[in-house]
């Protein structure tokens, strides 16, 4: 047969299904549907039952959960707003904001982050076809609101940031923090740090740039968290691995103590020329040499700016959000995961809400692996969290 002119009639094609495809259809069909039913129970006795003319009798009058995406009120993925943050304990995942950009030195605009990421999560469904996950059915999803940050000021934001995530880490919900600059990196993981006693936490850093200085602008800025992260006993700096690391926008004073610190970076090219197997391979084992956990700080700039206009430092040839995304899911299905934080992500300069819309898939396949991974829902506390908090973990600044 000619490939270029197709099966004649007497040929046709042979019928055969796509592995993952078939494999996807086959998932569905074990899913339940219990939390949808919740829902519409909820709706209903919330929201009140829909005029006469409403056919589909699910629908309550006022817009509760789900559907429709345009409406409500904007929590990640609608998930239930917890304003009491004693009963975070209660949930597997705990969404919080930080809303910190005193950080940035050149483009501000990250303190939207978090509203941002909220308002196009509303487009998303909690289920995903190829890895049959249904998020509403599987784990329970909350939302917490934002850190009270302290415009203007670095160190007393900080103060906050570590305090809200040591809270959430020991109530034994997964933390999940949606940035602000990537200044914020360093006091979402003292909070961690704070709660692991003598056990110890790999860094997995994805970003364009390495953020080791020590200061910038003579402050901690966005350009700084793994100098400080990695002055904490609980995370060596061998253990810190940074992924799509390159362009013209990587102070040498931070190049500096990469090399002095041995940390371990990969480029853009390490990973295309190794292959996203190998390179995933290399941070699992790098990240977890003698610790109990990682961490993983997704920035949202390790992409291709051409992919996410809406940051405070673009750079040309970053990954490929395929890329990304198999780099994550590659790491997540593979190490103990003890948090995560998405950073950078400025809706100013974002262009139909794509940046924010990354930034959502990244969280939500982050969910989805876990699930996969059985790690979500935990069935008993990690061995790495300690329920006494050590306020002693860090180094005294100035």
């Amino acid at each position: 047969m000619d490939p270029l002119s197709g099966p004649s009639s007497e040929e046709g094609f042979e019928r055969v299904h796509p592995s993952e495809g078939l494999k996807a259809l086959e998932l569905e069909a074990r899913l339940p549907l219990t939390g949808w039913q919740q829902e519409v129970d909820q709706g209903l006795r919330l929201g009140l039952e829909a005029a006469d003319s409403i056919v589909d009798r699910r629908i309550p009058t006022f817009s509760r959960g789900e559907l429709p995406h345009y409406a409500g009120i904007n929590t990640f993925m609608k998930a239930p707003y917890v304003e009491d943050v004693n009963r975070v304990g209660d949930f597997d995942v705990a969404i919080l904001g930080v809303p910190h950009d005193s950080g940035t030195t050149y483009r501000p605009g990250t303190r939207f982050g978090p509203q941002g990421i909220r308002r196009i999560s509303a487009l998303y469904t909690p289920y995903n076809y190829e890895m049959g996950v249904d998020l509403r059915e599987q784990i329970k999803l909350c939302d917490i609101g934002d850190i009270f940050t302290i415009p203007a000021n670095n160190e007393k934001s900080f103060d906050q940031i570590s305090k809200g995530v040591a809270h959430v880490f020991a109530s034994g919900a997964f933390p999940i923090i949606l940035g602000g600059d990537h200044s914020i990196g360093f006091p979402t993981l003292r909070g961690v740090c704070r709660h692991l006693g003598d056990k110890k936490v790999g860094i997995i850093h994805f970003d364009r740039h390495v953020d080791t200085q020590e200061t910038d602008l003579d402050e901690r800025m966005h350009t700084t968290p793994w100098f400080h992260a990695t002055n904490m006993a609980n995370a060596p700096a061998e253990n810190l691995v940074q992924l799509g690391i390159g362009g013209w926008q990587v102070p040498r004073e931070g190049v500096k103590v990469c090399r002095e610190r041995g940390t371990n970076v990969l480029t853009v090219t390490d990973i295309c020329d190794m292959g996203l197997e190998a390179a995933a391979r290399y941070a699992i084992e790098r990240a977890t040499d003698g610790t109990d956990c990682v961490y993983i700080s997704f920035d949202i700039d390790c992409i291709d700016a051409g992919f996410v206009p809406g940051t405070g430092w673009p750079e040309p040839g970053g990954l490929l959000p395929r890329e990304a995304l198999k780099l994550l899911e590659l790491i997540v299905l593979n190490v103990p995961v003890c948090g995560l934080e998405v950073v950078e992500v400025s809706p100013p300069y974002d262009v139909s809400d794509m940046t924010s819309l990354m930034a959502t898939r990244v969280i939500c396949d982050t969910m989805a692996h876990l699930v996969v991974s059985g790690q979500l829902p935990r069935r008993q506390t990690p061995a790495w969290l300690n329920p006494v908090c050590n306020m002693q973990v860090d180094q005294r600044w100035r």
